[in-house]
């Protein structure tokens, strides 16, 4: 057993690596059959075929060096002819007869042998079974013409001095240049060569044309003038440029008859030829050509990646992208798939757009598409989905794959992705910037709900303006609006700004309120160098230092801003009493002034010094916290360092004990109860986590119909369920994953408990749905754009559906905030549409003005956008495409909307000024309240001022009899209407000044009574006349306004709702409303007006200060005015 282990036979000869690289003589004479199996490329002449004609390399070599003998041949020739004698006499014996050298006879017969032996090969190798097609080929016939008469003369020497036509040698080198050309190309898999080779083509086929009558005429004349080859050339050229000049003439006939010819050859040839090049050449401007490889390694170019280009979407990228100053030099290159439109053409030809953008028609998944936009030298790509598709879902898979397509080709090329679908996100994560366009769409929809305007606030932010938009307009609002507009957000690294440099150190809140009191910048949010992550208003247990990102909104960047101090501040500051407009232990001692280079300049607050005002008569003087006759004190100082003590502890954090308290207070009725909590379903992968507000237990699926009772409870509509806070109804086609994003903002853990609305989705858009979801009792009517309805024959119908039925809904319910999506942003004008309004034709005639003028934001004056009750998300397009240059704009966007949530971090929500808060007089010492009590940054207001429109439609009477009856009660019953139609106004903001047409109807009805009491001989049968005739004159005079409430009053009595809440809702308010990003701070506050506020992050501290929370809390809450805390809140 042991022998047998320790006998270790040898590996065989094929596995050991010796006898692997040395060889095995044993193993080779090992008695083994070795087989080949032969395929038909393995015989002669597959492999002479494979070698001559198949293999594109050995091919291309043959074909040189063809084309190389037939040049050779053609020089010869020339030296032949500056060899020959020119006296030869006259007759047919010069033409046929040359005199040739020796040592130039036996050059050219070795050319030619060589010649003859390669055609008959190739001949022999591209033999079909057709022997008489190839014999008359014209190559192979000029071939045997140039190659035979020579290797005859080695046979018979008498013919050496024959003349040979070799000079025609010239078209089988073309013809072996056009070969030889393609497979250049085939090797070098260039698929873009027809315009090169066709202009190849008519180059050479000009040049022989030229060269074969230069030699011809050149020979034939040695019997008749004796021409020479410069000569015959020169005569060549006058010819066939149709110049003729005459000096030069062939002599004798064969001359002139080779001269007939090939003037006849050339109007076949050339016209064909250039006919063929035309046609080239129009295909390649439909394709676009190439991208110069030169260019892309020398040049800066973008990529923009589409399924179609329309006009709209390309103005709006380029008007943004070459909005920055250090884009100028950029190329943009567009890979789209389709031919260019006429007017995509038409912008493209301008001469500011035609040096910048190269438009090619190819796909983004083709690597030869790739190559030709050079997509692995580009800067970046931007792909862009079809939003008019109506399978939006198919949209994003295309989308999806040019993205895979882009990042197998060129995987460092920066990624912009713009998606429709959130749940297909994921698929493009690997992107550098994604924006999901439903998500950002229900997002804004769900904040317009709790924060008016909020669609409008983010469209200004992220579009490129210089705030000069309206600045020639007469209407105030027009200039403020158009003014702040050009506010966006910038950054800057703290240690390198003017701005706020000087507050390292210091607390976030102090370096806010003072960057805005001196610089009028607004200071939102900062980036640690250490963390990737943005925080907005982290608060002022916040320490700023030199090495943050800080964020901040201005008419312009720090950079582009000249500073201009005041020399005689400190002559000023010493006068002052220190009670200005800004109250404080450290007022700085300069002011400055912030002109912006190419943009309008900053108007701060007035610093002048102000007399102090006697406590007695000031409106800023507040009770003190005592109440006892004396005042409150001035606004507090933003300190420098927080003060744990001094906070407020956050409401929203110890609500439970307030929302206990509050509902015992309540009447009976019954109260949702709800928890804090994470979804525990995501409706999508790629959803950002939320702390939400959630009912405790998963509500059953047959309480969520709203019309319908089920076992648990018998409510079939809104009246009973008997929501206390307003409702929020969603009118949609079907319930899709976006809607998470528009429920997940309005249940936010940062949301109070009080303030959270009960949400209604309406999947059937008509009349009785809308009562029985009880739209009476809705506050917000939120209309998101039917995706059925996206696509139609004019691209700009895609949104008639929605604006019909939104203004429908107007009309009926003209006091209902409505917000809805449009598809294209200059559909926005037929919202809320007034055909006799001369305000609106006004705001049309700016618009027009305003795109004349170059605005991007020429629809920014259109009434329901100002006022935040429509917007496109095809706006938002410029966030994909300022992210190129603002890497951080999607991340900050993302958090304003609530879409993303990063520990620390603040959330947008609003402040409505109320009459009492009218003491604090403007918009800075609202900042400082703001500041020092709450630690809140205003950003913007949202201003409603009073409007009169003139009297639209609805209010017009058509009949010819109300005008009449008008006429005859003047005096003191049109004055005693008058009267009571100012009594009933409701409006906050003020009413028409003419007299509500139901009113002045039943003042008439009433005069004509009074006027028809007399006698009473009149019988029954007047009576009932009077009567009739009466009835029908108020049918006749009711305006659509009173056919409308009748319709609608029926309707809910038909559904056994009641009418009471109808005639609220049934006033039209005269009002206008409108957005002031960042506005100076010395802008008085009005009554009404919304301030915009960043909240800090409710558990930014939880963990580390809730024992002092608790502690301090009940302190707080008993020596704290409860006036004073009221002030900050919603």
């Amino acid at each position: 057993m042991t022998d047998l282990d320790s006998e270790v036979l040898p590996l065989p000869p094929r596995y050991r690596f010796r006898d692997l690289l040395l060889g095995d003589q044993s193993f080779q004479s090992d008695d083994r059959v070795q087989v080949e199996f032969y395929v038909n490329e393995n015989t002669f002449k597959e492999r002479l075929k494979l070698f001559f004609i198949k293999n594109q390399r050995s091919s291309l070599r043959i074909r040189l060096f063809n084309f190389s003998l037939k040049l050779l041949t053609c020089l010869l020739y020339i030296v032949r002819v500056l060899l020959d004698d020119p006296n030869q006499g006259i007759g047919w014996a010069p033409i046929l007869w040359v005199e040739r050298k020796m040592a130039l006879w036996a050059i050219q017969v070795i050319v030619a042998m060589i010649s003859f032996l390669e055609t008959m090969l190739l001949m022999y190798l591209s033999y079909k079974g057709n022997i008489w097609e190839q014999i008359f080929q014209v190559s192979f016939v000029l071939e045997m013409i140039n190659t035979l008469p020579f290797i005859i003369t080695i046979f018979w020497p008498p013919l050496r001095n024959l003349f040979i036509p070799v000079f025609l040698n010239c078209w089988l080198a073309k013809h072996a240049l056009e070969n030889m050309i393609n497979d250049f190309h085939r090797a070098i898999l260039r698929t873009q060569s027809a315009m090169f080779n066709q202009v190849l083509i008519l180059f050479c086929t000009l040049l022989c044309l030229v060269f074969t009558g230069t030699c011809g005429i050149q020979h034939l004349e040695r019997s008749g003038g004796n021409l020479s080859l410069l000569t015959s050339f020169y005569f060549c050229i006058v010819t066939f440029s149709t110049v003729g000049y005459g000096d030069v003439t062939p002599k004798i006939w064969p001359s002139q008859l080779l001269v007939v010819i090939m003037i006849c050859v050339a109007l076949v040839v050339l016209p064909l030829q250039f006919e063929e090049l035309v046609y080239l050449w129009m295909e390649r401007q439909k394709s676009g050509g190439n991208y110069s490889r030169h260019r892309a390694q020398t040049e800066k170019h973008v990529v923009l990646c589409v399924s179609s280009l329309k006009i709209d979407l390309l103005m709006d990228f380029l008007n943004e992208f070459y909005a920055h100053p250090r884009l100028q030099d950029y190329y943009v290159v567009i890979l789209c798939p389709t031919e260019m439109d006429v007017q995509v053409r038409r912008v493209l030809q301008i001469p500011l757009w035609s040096q910048r953008v190269i438009y090619l028609q190819g796909s983004a998944l083709k690597d030869q598409d790739l190559m030709r936009a050079k997509m692995d030298n580009g800067e970046a790509c931007f792909i862009l989905s079809s939003r008019n598709e109506v399978d939006r879902t198919a949209a994003d898979h295309q989308t999806i794959l040019r993205a895979w397509a882009v990042k197998d080709f060129a995987p460092n090329c920066p990624l912009y992705v713009q998606i429709l679908k959130p749940e297909n996100k994921f698929h493009v994560k690997f992107a550098d910037h994604v924006v999901c366009e439903e998500e950002c769409k229900y997002a804004l929809l769900a904040l317009n709900c709790i924060c008016p305007a909020t669609s409008t606030l983010i469209t200004l932010l992220v579009h490129t303006s210089r705030g000069q938009e309206g600045q020639e307009s007469p209407e105030q609002w027009q200039r403020m609006y158009g003014r702040c507009s050009g506010n966006e957000v910038y950054h800057i690294r703290m240690g390198d700004s003017k701005f706020f440099r000087e507050y390292e150190g210091k607390s976030f809140t102090y370096a806010a309120f003072h960057a805005h009191k001196k610089y009028g910048v607004c200071l939102i949010g900062l980036k640690r160098e250490d963390h990737k992550s943005i925080l907005l208003n982290p608060g002022p247990r916040h320490i700023l230092a030199a090495s943050d990102t800080c964020f901040y909104i201005n008419i312009t960047k720090e950079e582009n801003s000249a500073f201009i101090f005041k020399q005689e501040e400190k002559q000023r500051r010493q006068g002052c009493s220190g009670q200005g407009l800004y109250e404080g232990p450290s007022r700085l001692p300069v002011h400055s002034i912030i002109a912006s280079v190419g943009t309008v300049a900053m108007d701060l607050q007035n610093t002048e010094c102000r007399p102090p005002q006697s406590r007695g008569d000031s409106k800023l003087a507040l009770p003190t916290e005592n109440g006892s006759g004396s005042r409150r004190p001035s606004i507090a100082p933003v300190l420098e360092l927080a003060d744990s003590s001094a906070l407020l502890p956050c409401d929203l954090l110890s609500d439970q004990s307030e929302d206990e308290t509050a509902q015992s207070d309540d009447e009976g009725l019954s109260v949702v109860e709800y928890v804090k909590g994470y979804p525990p379903n995501s409706p999508y992968i790629g959803s950002s986590p939320t702390l939400c507000h959630l009912l405790p237990v998963k509500a059953p699926f047959c309480c969520l119909r709203l019309d319908k009772g089920c076992k648990h409870n018998s409510y079939e509509d809104a009246k009973a369920y008997g929501f206390k806070n307003k409702l929020i109804i969603v009118s949609a086609e079907t319930a899709g994953n976006g809607l998470y994003n528009f429920i997940v903002p309005l249940r936010a853990y940062y949301r109070s408990r009080k303030e959270l609305n009960p949400i209604v989705l309406l999947l059937d858009n008509n009349l009785d749905s809308l009562l029985q979801c009880g739209i009476i009792y809705a506050d917000n009517l939120v209309v998101v754009d039917k995706e059925s309805t996206m696509s139609a024959e004019e691209d700009y119908m895609a949104d008639a559906k929605t604006i019909v039925n939104v203004q429908t809904m107007f009309r009926l319910f003209p006091s209902l905030s409505i917000t809805t999506e449009l598809t294209h942003p200059s559909n926005m004008r037929f919202m809320q549409f007034r055909a006799k309004d001369s305000y609106s034709l006004a705001l049309s005639k700016l618009e027009k003005r305003e795109r004349e003028n170059g605005s991007n934001l020429a629809f920014m004056f259109r009434l329901p956008f100002a006022a935040g009750r429509v917007f496109s998300i095809s706006m938002l397009d410029t966030l994909l495409y300022q992210s190129f240059v603002k890497d951080y704009m999607i991340t900050i966007t993302r958090l304003l909307l609530g879409l993303d949530t990063t520990p620390g971090s603040g959330y947008l929500c609003a402040m409505k000024i109320s009459e009492d808060d009218l003491w604090i007089h403007t918009y800075g010492r609202l900042f400082q309240k703001l500041c020092s009590s709450s630690a809140e940054i205003p950003i913007g207001i949202y201003r409603t001022e009073c409007h009169v429109f003139t009297t639209s439609e609805s209010q017009i009477s058509v009949n010819m009899e109300d005008c009449e009856d008008t006429r005859e009660v003047k005096g003191p019953w049109a004055a005693q209407a008058g009267g009571g139609g100012s009594a009933h106004g409701r409006h906050l903001g003020g009413s028409d000044q003419t007299d509500p047409p139901l009113l002045r109807h039943k003042s008439l009805q009433w005069a004509r009574k009074l006027s028809r009491r007399g006698p009473k001989q009149a019988g029954k049968a007047a009576a009932a006349a009077e009567w009739m005739g009466q009835q029908r004159l108020s049918l006749y005079q009711r305006s659509e306004r009173q056919e409308l409430s009748e319709l609608v009053k029926n309707r809910m009595k038909h559904l056994g709702l009641p009418t009471t809440g109808y005639d609220e809702m049934n006033d039209q308010q005269n009002t206008l409303s409108y957005v002031l990003i960042n506005p100076p701070p010395d802008t008085r506050l009005e009554p009404n007006d919304i301030v915009y506020l960043i909240r800090s992050d409710p558990l930014a501290h939880v963990a580390g200060s809730s024992q002092a929370r608790k502690s301090s809390y009940s302190h707080k809450l008993a020596s704290c005015n409860p006036e004073t805390r009221d002030e900050t809140q919603l």
